[in-house]
């Protein structure tokens, strides 16, 4: 039932995302500035307001259906904070890579075995080759064929979730 819930969000994000490639591209020029400086002490409330909240939506999906990074985050930056693909993507290799050396320095810390090291080192390596490609691909292509791409890619993942677990529901 879980998985199945996630295949409908994951398809409703999907439409969101194309919607959004349909648009006009906005005036990236100029920059929004700082939310919060302390000289002049100035703060722009709405949209710490707007990133706390979006922040806390993501974490609420993470923790309650097991994912993140991309199939979470970069369209909320992308949808919520109206942050363009590439730099939302670089984002979200950010905030993962942050947590997971988080989540591993707390794992280490505690003594916890288990860890195939041989699977992680292999693991990391073919994923940063992966990034690596990817960053290049992205750099060639314009923000609206990346929102596209990364649409398609979900629609193609909310239906392989839901084609292969919506029949235990009956």
């Amino acid at each position: 039932m879980l998985l199945t819930a996630f295949a409908g969000l994951v398809l409703l994000v999907a439409v969101l995302m194309l919607r959004r490639s349909q648009r006009p591209e906005a005036d990236t020029a100029r920059e929004p500035g700082p939310m919060l400086s302390l000289r002049p002490l100035a703060c722009a409330c709405p949209r710490v307001l707007k990133v706390v909240v979006t922040a806390s939506a993501v974490g609420l999906l993470t923790g309650f259906f097991g994912v993140g990074g991309g199939f979470a985050l970069v369209p909320a930056l992308v949808l919520a904070l109206s942050i363009p693909m590439p730099v939302a993507v670089g984002t979200s290799l950010l905030v993962i890579a942050v947590n997971s050396a988080t989540a591993l320095t707390a794992r280490a810390s505690t003594g916890a075995t288990g860890v195939d090291w041989t699977v992680v080192v292999a693991f990391t390596v073919v994923a940063v080759l992966g990034s690596l490609v990817g960053g290049r691909l992205t750099a060639r292509l314009p923000p609206r064929q990346l929102n596209r791409a990364f649409a398609v890619l979900l629609v193609a993942v909310a239906a392989y979730t839901a084609a292969t677990n919506a029949p235990a529901l009956f």
